[in-house]
């Protein structure tokens, strides 16, 4: 795991150096990557990247039993969503799991129907994830407690990804709903290449 994430944060180095300004919680990206994942949804289907293609994905890593920063992000995302109005149809929210022992399909599909009636849980095999999560640079690191439990560390990126699944913007932790819709309605006036 430590291998996986030295190599996801060198990813995410290499994703998100392309600019440094911000603007409004936006930070530019390399907007040559691909978004890449074969991952199963919360229904059982085993989906890609190329299964959205003509619509832009809205995703982000975290998983079921974050006690904080999945469920404020995950409430910003579909807060943003509902604001975009008939726009939001051109876009999928999508949650991927960082802890893919315990985030079954059945409990992802509980999950995401608290933040939007469209958001799509994806989960799969360790290995799945850890390449999803390189692809995106996220990176994740579970760490255990002292109860016999653990948490998983993770990045708090939205990432926004155009109609050819290339990346177009990654938002900050944290962003508002109405700093993220705007940004996202930015993005929806590019031409599509």
């Amino acid at each position: 795991m430590i291998v996986r994430t030295a190599v996801a944060l060198i990813a995410i180095a290499g994703l998100l150096a392309v600019g440094a300004s911000r603007a409004a919680g936006e930070i530019e990206v390399d907007r040559s990557a691909v978004g890449a994942f074969s991952l199963v949804s919360h229904d059982g289907k085993r989906v890609t990247e190329r299964d959205f293609r003509g619509r832009f994905l809205l995703v982000f890593f975290g998983y079921t039993s974050c006690p904080d920063i999945c469920p404020t992000d995950l409430a910003t995302i579909g807060a943003a969503m509902r604001s975009l109005g008939a726009a939001g149809r051109r876009i999928q929210p999508v949650f991927i799991t960082v802890d893919p022992e315990s985030d079954t399909p059945e409990a992802m599909a509980a999950y995401v129907r608290h933040f939007h009636p469209r958001m799509i849980g994806l989960t799969g095999t360790p290995d799945e994830i850890a390449a999803a999560a390189q692809n995106f640079g996220a990176i994740y690191l579970k760490a255990a407690r002292a109860d016999g439990r653990y948490t998983v560390d993770h990045s708090a990126y939205i990432y926004l990804l155009g109609p050819d699944a290339r990346f177009r913007a990654v938002f900050d932790h944290g962003i508002d709903d109405g700093r993220l819709s705007a940004g996202i309605r930015k993005h929806l006036k590019e031409p599509v290449r």
